[in-house]
């Protein structure tokens, strides 16, 4: 039996790479954006800066990689159409309830993802305008390819309403652990409030398509 290689100029790299993000990631939970640079990551990682460069192209080139594996709402390209064609027969109306309820899950659940948000609304920083604009093109082509035609001459502003939805979301997850509480007398952080918002969401989308 051969044996298994474990070592060459590929797997270092990966691992040299992963090591690479691992290290931002550790800044970034820890002091955020602030004070972050290319020599910090290095000694963090263990690495020599040369390789961050050779690898990602700068500092810039790690934050977009780590932003990019840690997105709560990563579709890839290649599964898009496969969507769409799956979604056509209710005019996108479970895929729009179940990318709510994944995005909640996923943000009660994943401090880094909860992170992501208020790093995006607090820095100024192109990587992660890149990836909101990478998330809005997905959107935008869900919307025009399995939504928009169900409205089309109703006085329903889809759009606006998943955006209302989307954006308290955010807030209220944000809000749950933050140790703020409840809010307006729900507990996000017990599952019957879980619950409760979810089955919330579910009633608005079915009379937005009712």
């Amino acid at each position: 039996m051969a044996r298994k290689v474990t070592d060459g100029p590929i797997r270092n790299k990966e691992r040299t790479k992963k090591k690479v993000i691992d290290a931002l990631g550790n800044i970034l939970n820890k002091d955020g954006f602030s004070g972050l640079n290319i020599s910090k990551v290095a000694d963090k990682a263990g690495v020599d800066r040369r390789l961050i460069y050779d690898y990602f192209g700068g500092l810039e080139g790690v934050v977009k990689e780590y932003l990019n594996a840690k997105d709560y709402w990563k579709i890839n390209e290649e599964d898009v159409e496969g969507i769409i064609a799956s979604n056509k027969h209710d005019f996108g109306k479970t895929l729009a309830t179940d990318i709510l309820e994944k995005t909640f899950d996923s943000l009660m659940e994943n401090a880094e993802m909860r992170r992501i948000i208020t790093w995006e609304l607090s820095e100024d920083l192109q990587p992660l305008k890149e990836l909101n604009q990478k998330r809005e093109k997905l959107g935008e082509i869900l919307l025009t390819e399995i939504i928009d035609d169900h409205f089309k001459g109703k006085e329903k502003n889809f759009r606006a309403i998943e955006a209302i939805l989307f954006s308290s979301v955010y807030y209220l997850t944000l809000h749950a652990q933050m140790n703020m509480g409840p809010f307006c007398g729900i507990d996000l952080k017990q599952a019957e409030g879980q619950a409760e918002l979810k089955k919330t969401i579910r009633q608005i989308i079915d009379w937005a398509y009712d």
